[in-house]
């Protein structure tokens, strides 16, 4: 028993050890292989991962930069806006006063003239009723040489 196991130990070791042996090498071999592709995959994808992370924050970046851009812009914009309507107002403000100051010089002549043309009625008014008669006459020139030498 002991020679017949030696026998097929000897056959076995002639002609299935090294087959055996080369396959557990191969084997381990496309392990290792595949391991290593595991490894510089995972690499890999950690880099991607890290230029994702970077892309996203330049991105987070430039949207905050965008942001602050059109904040600025609309401020600039509404800024223009109101020192425009100042400027239309103030221009408004001005024309309405001149308008308002010629309207009021107007106003003042004609109620000169309306007021000179009402004296010059009641004038004749009353100097036809004072100067009726001749004795009226001298007193009233006599009052106006009066008031003339007075002042």
């Amino acid at each position: 028993m002991l020679i017949s196991f030696g026998i097929v130990l000897l056959i076995l070791r002639t002609f299935a050890w090294r087959p055996i042996l080369n396959a557990l090498k191969e084997r381990e071999k496309t392990i290792q292989e595949r391991l290593d592709v595991a490894r510089k995959a995972k690499k890999e994808l950690a880099e991607i991962e890290f230029g994702n992370e970077r892309i996203i924050a330049l991105a987070r970046t430039e949207r905050a930069n965008m942001l602050k851009e059109a904040q600025e812009t609309k401020n600039r914009i509404i800024e223009e806006a109101r020192e425009e309507a100042r400027k239309e107002a103030r221009k408004i403000w001005e024309e309405n006063k001149k308008r308002i100051e010629e309207q009021k010089k107007e106003a003042q002549e004609d109620i000169k003239n309306q007021i000179a043309s009402l004296s010059v009625q009641i004038a004749e008014k009353v100097l036809k009723e004072r100067l009726s008669d001749d004795q009226k006459q001298r007193e009233y020139i006599n009052s106006l040489v009066n008031e003339i030498t007075i002042n």
